[in-house]
């Protein structure tokens, strides 16, 4: 499987662990960066060139890793076409494939030990989507993003609440 990792100053250790990690397993490993631990950088940056490898099909999934794995998500996120799932350990690496089809897993390289990160990979890459109702979920969310805002899924409904409305004084 072709794997694109990255990860800012923070990640640097674990994202290199994983890499290696992959690598030695026979995936094709793509790089994005950073290159060290020893100078800060930007996690948007890398990221982004991780979801836009996946997005773009040079790689078939990626993990992206920044000090705690939500910053760099919510960044790859950003990217259409991209399912990024911050995860802390192999079930919810197992439940973000199976049920949301996801694409990038981001962890935390100051939260997640090398041994439990090598555990979330290999659940992430072997874990194949489940379909089924799961995929009109994630096609819900496919249509939304190419969809420039308006929302078709529910029979047109939206999750507007019903009730009363309770307004707050300032």
């Amino acid at each position: 499987m072709r794997i694109a990792v990255g990860s800012d100053h923070a990640g640097f250790d674990l994202k290199a662990d994983l890499a290696r990690h992959l690598a030695e397993a026979g995936h094709e490993v793509f790089d994005f960066g950073t290159d060290s631990a020893a100078v800060s950088v930007d996690y948007p940056i890398y990221g982004i060139a991780v979801a836009r490898a996946v997005a773009e099909g040079r790689a078939e999934r990626g993990v992206c890793v920044c000090g705690t794995g939500i910053g760099i998500s919510i960044s790859a996120n950003k990217v259409r076409g991209v399912r990024a799932a911050l995860v802390h350990d192999a079930t919810g690496a197992d439940l973000a494939r199976r049920h949301g089809d996801a694409n990038v897993i981001c962890l935390g390289g100051r939260t997640t030990a090398t041994a439990e990160a090598i555990d979330v990979v290999d659940t992430f890459v072997s874990t194949a989507f489940e379909g089924g109702r799961h995929a009109r979920r994630v096609a819900e969310i496919s249509e939304y993003e190419s969809s420039d805002g308006v929302f078709e899924a529910n029979g047109g409904r939206d999750a507007t609440p019903s009730g009363p409305t309770v307004e707050r004084s300032s």
